[in-house]
């Protein structure tokens, strides 16, 4: 076995933030398809998708690592919302708060001389980096549009997602 049962509990716990994330993202996605913004809607599609996958990789790396996969339960995702800035902004955080979730797994895989959970952890580093960047990025468009949320459309329809650059 190559993951201790102290880092592959940690890594299981992340399992079931990533999932949340992805269900949290699909809550977001249908709420501006119900609204008919699309553009918005396909973004954080692609966000719930993105997250999902980022489940699927901490998964992947259990099995491979001869550890023991236990997906904790998720919460229901928030479905309402008072506005775009509000959605972006709970966006922002939780990847900011994602971030230091995955700095800790990197501290204890280094703690326990794990080097090779500390290397697959570096690509969840370089990811945040991107993640955080772009919703950053989008937060700021989103407030010097203030009301005209057919502007964000517009500039999303233009740019679109940031892995889609990639």
């Amino acid at each position: 076995m190559l993951i201790s049962q102290k880092l592959n509990t940690a890594i299981n716990e992340q399992i079931g933030r990533e999932f949340g994330a992805s269900m949290q993202y699909v809550a977001m996605a249908a709420h501006f398809g119900a609204e008919n913004l699309l553009a918005l809607q396909q973004y954080f599609d692609r966000q719930a998708d993105e997250e999902r996958e980022h489940a699927m990789k901490f998964i992947h790396h259990v099995v491979e690592a001869g550890g023991r996969v236990s997906v904790p339960a998720v919460r229901a995702p928030k479905n309402t919302f008072a506005s775009l800035e509000e959605v972006v902004k709970l966006s922002l955080d939780w990847e900011v708060e994602v971030t230091n979730q995955i700095y800790a797994l990197v501290n204890l895989a280094a703690e326990e001389g794990n080097w090779i959970t500390h290397h697959f952890l570096q690509w969840f580093v370089d990811e945040q980096l991107e993640e955080v960047s772009s919703m950053d990025q989008l937060l700021s468009v989103v407030r010097r549009a203030g009301d005209q949320v057919l502007w964000v459309e517009d500039y999303l329809a233009r740019v679109g997602h940031p892995e889609e650059k990639s």
